[in-house]
């Protein structure tokens, strides 16, 4: 398994990995040691997932920056240009492990024809939705005409991200669509076809391949002792707001003085996790703050940099919505806990993942101003709308519970195409060979 070099996917890679082993599938995660470091706790002591390390072409970029997590936005395309020159540390992979199947990411087209070199058959899995996928091969085939589901769209004060997100299209329009067409048979996508059956329906008709949903791939919320759960013990059920946007979108300071009023307004407690980009220079905490907030909060919010038990924390009781920039996975697991989203898109596809967020009806955008700059006032209504929202939580809870009684059916089709496809490598192999 071969996955972008950025936590929102190796996360679902790894979640996938664990799910084909229980199949008694022998499965070897490839990435980065820098990518390693966010999954190495999540793995356990008894796991049969072997991680192996590729090590990527000298560049000037540092290792410590061979994973997008906490990179400078500035440096995310140098990362990318660096892995594409790593098909020879693939082909020694390869040349180690001898695989019969290769699970490679989009953003990697060459990769399969590595696998073909080799006899061996590649699948295409896609960390996006359905829905985001089926919003950008539109545009790359029909780029004149509008998305046939007005519902999905971009704001106003958005347009900017959308242009943003068609013109790095454009750049990989002709390697998006050979990466698909490199796929034997079946593209994988995250996420549910109960949710996006018409987005989905509509992405198979654009690539002309199969998609098979693979859930939400979400890990479990193993019990751990960690000081921000004690905390969370001690609030009453659906009082406190979790507040994160993941590992790689880091907030404008005007937003997070914004957030932060509106959080203090809100006066529901919450667990803030801030991250910076990895900088020579530090940056200080309490000067990207309001003055005087983290004393005038205290007792009922915490703001943690770095990093924190997102899994743990969503699924305790005492969590009663969470503020996301809608990243698909921190939108799956937020579903995956039932908590109800307070949806703040920052960038590129992470609107559509609004929409979407608000359709499926488990959660309510915090609508910009017309410059597309987030207010303290709408901040607070929003949160506090969700949170006192019984029947949003009861939308939740049924999406919840439906993710629950899936578990792993979908995992039992892509276990069967996988076998399908490396029976015929074999048998391909015995023709080619005489029977031998």
């Amino acid at each position: 398994m071969f996955p972008w070099l950025a936590h929102g996917h190796i996360s679902p890679y790894l979640e996938l990995a664990k799910r084909l082993s229980r199949h008694n599938l022998s499965v070897h995660l490839c990435s980065t040691a820098a990518n390693f470091k966010s999954i190495e706790h999540s793995l356990g002591a008894a796991s049969s997932i072997r991680l192996v390390p590729l090590h990527l072409p000298e560049t000037y970029l540092d290792a410590k920056f061979h994973t997008t997590n906490g990179l400078p936005p500035d440096l995310m395309p140098f990362l990318k240009r660096t892995l594409d020159l790593a098909a020879p540390e693939l082909r020694r992979v390869f040349n180690e492990l001898q695989p019969d199947l290769l699970v490679y990411d989009f953003l990697q087209p060459w990769a399969p024809l590595v696998a073909k070199e080799r006899g061996v058959p590649a699948v295409e899995f896609i960390t996006s939705t359905a829905t985001m996928m089926a919003y950008l091969f539109h545009f790359f085939s029909y780029p004149e005409a509008a998305f046939p589901f007005p519902e999905i769209y971009y704001r106003d004060y958005e347009l900017p991200h959308r242009e943003r997100l068609l013109a790095v299209a454009e750049e990989v329009r002709v390697d998006a669509f050979a990466g698909v067409h490199r796929s034997n048979d079946i593209v994988l996508i995250k996420g549910f076809r109960e949710i996006e059956s018409k987005y989905s329906d509509y992405l198979e008709e654009l690539l002309g391949k199969k998609i098979v949903a693979v859930g939400a791939l979400v890990q479990e919320a193993v019990p751990i002792s960690h000081e921000l759960i004690q905390w969370l013990d001690n609030k009453g059920k659906n009082s406190t707001i979790f507040v994160s946007f993941g590992s790689e979108y880091f907030l404008t300071r005007e937003d997070m003085m914004e957030l932060a009023h509106g959080l203090e307004l809100s006066m529901l407690n919450f667990i803030w996790v801030v991250r910076f980009p990895k900088r020579e220079e530090k940056i200080v905490l309490e000067d990207s703050l309001p003055l005087g907030f983290l004393e005038r909060v205290e007792g009922r919010g915490l703001v943690v940099e770095g990093w924190a038990p997102q899994a743990q924390i969503l699924g305790h009781e005492s969590v009663g919505g969470f503020v996301s920039h809608c990243g698909i996975s921190s939108m799956m697991e937020s579903m995956k806990f039932g908590v109800p989203i307070i949806a703040m898109p920052m960038h590129l596809d992470q609107p559509l993942n609004a929409r979407l967020v608000e359709l499926i009806g488990v959660g309510v955008e915090v609508v910009r101003n017309a410059r597309g700059m987030l207010e303290r006032e709408a901040v607070a209504r929003v949160i506090r709308s969700v949170v006192a929202d019984e029947g949003l939580r009861m939308s939740s809870n049924r999406m919840s519970e439906m993710i629950r009684l899936k578990g792993d059916e979908e995992i039992d089709e892509v276990v069967e195409s996988f076998l399908k496809l490396c029976d015929n490598k074999n048998n391909n192999k015995k023709t080619i060979n005489g029977f031998h």
